[in-house]
């Protein structure tokens, strides 16, 4: 079984994602919150828990700017920015080296997706729609979720609160 680790942001925040997506997402294929993922293919194995675990605990919340919105060509992403996220993603990289695909060694570029799988035309339209009313704003980062792909829907099966030990 294959783990997606993704980064957990504050209620408000995490709504606010859910319902751009919901609104620009083609309803099909929208069967996941919104997320940003930190790592697409982590094996499932009490090793990857613990030192998730470990890390998470390790570490306080920490704010993320949302700077702007990226074209993903076939849809659109908010960008965020956060030294404390880099230096996290290059922590459990290193940790879980042996583990990382092809996917997960490419650069780390935070983004949490609103809309993809439409056509070229409708993500133009939906960049143009929202890029003049952007404004930067802030999330708070609370913890990472671990889930289990299962070639569909994705099953939440733990949360790692950071600051707690």
């Amino acid at each position: 079984m294959t783990n997606i680790l993704t980064l957990r942001v504050d209620p408000i925040s995490q709504a606010h994602f859910d319902q751009m997506r919901q609104r620009y997402f083609p309803p099909e294929r929208n069967l996941i919150p919104a997320h940003l993922t930190l790592f697409h293919t982590l094996p499932d194995t009490p090793e990857i828990s613990n030192d998730l675990h470990s890390a998470a605990g390790s570490i306080q919340p920490f704010p993320m700017q949302v700077t702007g919105l990226r074209s993903l060509g076939r849809g659109v992403a908010y960008t965020l920015v956060s030294l404390e996220l880099q230096a996290l993603h290059r922590r459990l990289s290193s940790a879980f080296e042996l583990h990382l695909s092809p996917q997960d060694r490419q650069k780390f570029q935070p983004h949490i997706v609103i809309q993809n799988k439409a056509t070229p035309e409708q993500a133009r339209t939906l960049m143009a729609l929202l890029q003049p009313a952007f404004q930067p704003f802030d999330v708070h980062v609370e913890g990472l979720d671990l889930w289990h792909y299962r070639g569909g829907p994705w099953e939440h099966t733990q949360t790692f609160p950071f600051g707690c030990t």
